[in-house]
């Protein structure tokens, strides 16, 4: 028997109470201020919305320990968990975040914090975008097993994000690390002649068959790449599939495995992002897919391009926000070319970088995701308290 069940045991053998998140839990909400954008004085207090930290301000609303919680727009996670944030010290808080503060003697909360990533809030969410007012918060159903209880929970709990955070700070670390080194091994002396793209790779543009043409869609058999898989990096799938009618009915083309595709077009950071396929594939109009010759390594060209991610968006038409690249400006981008030996050694040396700090299934990225798992599990399990019989 471990020490948590033994305190089950001894302090609530007879299964634990629950009470609604607004008995116990100051909700700070009246006390919240927004304020816009161009009138933040910048400074080294975060400022708090419902996706976090939004910004740096000079002043500050609250000072201590808090847990947010988002209040309206990106309020729910892909597991229908609330989106929540775990914010310390000085901070300002906007109205679209609800932010709680602790109640003595009655539950953690840190106890709290965690017990929320379990609840599915998916039958409170209101309206469009999606809310989660006050009232329905503070109706949510929290167990409220004795403080020994919650404390050991909330220790063990705290070891398990504590290994995670270590690891995202190494792999950060590593992120680094890789863009220095890759930045070094993109440095060449003026012998090394650049090339425009056009000169030694066929570029394509790519299609999307109509969607409201079932037949063009349903059972499909031909992998099709949207925009915003180009934030994948390497590609071994993709989420959606055309059939051959829909093939033959577009303009897409069907360009080889380890062939560099750029995002052309695309809201936010995708514009300018760059990812290599590793299986034959289709891709929409907003993607330029570069088919290289025998001179130029595609993985070479896939690396460097993706360390000229800002560079690209510079030269893409528009004011930078909606501006988009074109296959014209692609063609002429010039690309240092070694030869094919030192491509080769480049490659070699950053497919080990790469695969340390995006591989999911032997890197870093792996070994946090099953950290992650693993927490998710004792979480789950530590905080199953079956409620007091009526």
């Amino acid at each position: 028997m471990n020490k948590i069940e033994k305190l089950v045991q001894q302090l609530c053998p007879n299964d634990v109470e629950y009470k609604k998140l607004g008995e116990v839990v100051n909700i700070l909400d009246n006390l919240r201020n927004p304020v816009s954008k161009s009138a933040r004085e910048k400074g080294n207090i975060p400022y708090y919305g419902a996706n976090g930290t939004q910004d740096y301000v000079k002043d500050y609303i609250f000072e201590g320990v808090f847990l947010l919680m988002g209040e309206d727009g990106s309020v729910m996670n892909k597991n229908n968990s609330p989106v929540l944030h775990w914010a310390t010290g000085k901070i300002w808080v906007n109205n679209h975040a609800h932010i709680m503060s602790e109640i003595k003697n009655i539950a953690l909360l840190r106890f709290i914090y965690f017990y929320l990533q379990t609840v599915d809030v998916t039958s409170i969410v209101r309206g469009m975008p999606p809310k989660i007012n006050q009232q329905n918060l503070r109706g949510i159903y929290i167990p409220i097993p004795p403080l020994p209880i919650q404390q050991e929970i909330v220790t063990i709990l705290d070891k398990f994000t504590s290994l995670e955070a270590e690891l995202e700070a190494e792999l950060e670390a590593r992120k680094k690390q890789y863009e220095y080194y890759r930045d070094i091994l993109f440095d060449f002396d003026k012998e090394i002649n650049k090339v425009e793209i056009g000169k030694f790779a066929k570029l394509y543009a790519g299609a999307t068959p109509k969607t409201s043409i079932a037949d063009y869609w349903e059972n499909g058999n031909i992998p099709w790449m949207s925009s915003g898989e180009v934030n994948n990096g390497k590609i071994y799938s993709t989420d959606k599939k055309i059939t051959e009618l829909g093939f033959k009915k577009s303009s897409t083309k069907l360009v080889p495995a380890n062939t560099v595709v750029i995002a052309l077009a695309g809201q936010g950071k995708t514009r300018g992002n760059v990812a290599i396929t590793r299986i034959p594939l289709c891709t929409n109009q907003s993607l330029c897919s570069i088919v290289t010759n025998k001179k130029v390594n595609s993985n070479y060209l896939y690396y460097f391009l993706r360390s000229k991610y800002q560079e690209l968006r510079h030269i893409s038409s528009g004011d930078g926000n909606r501006g988009g690249l074109n296959l014209k400006m692609i063609s002429n981008y010039k690309v240092p070319v070694p030869p094919l030996s030192e491509q080769e050694r480049i490659v070699s040396i950053l497919d080990k970088f790469d695969a340390l700090v995006n591989d999911i299934s032997i890197g870093l990225p792996a070994e946090i995701e099953a950290r992650r798992k693993q927490y998710e599990y004792y979480r789950n399990q530590l905080l199953d308290f079956k409620p007091l019989s009526a």
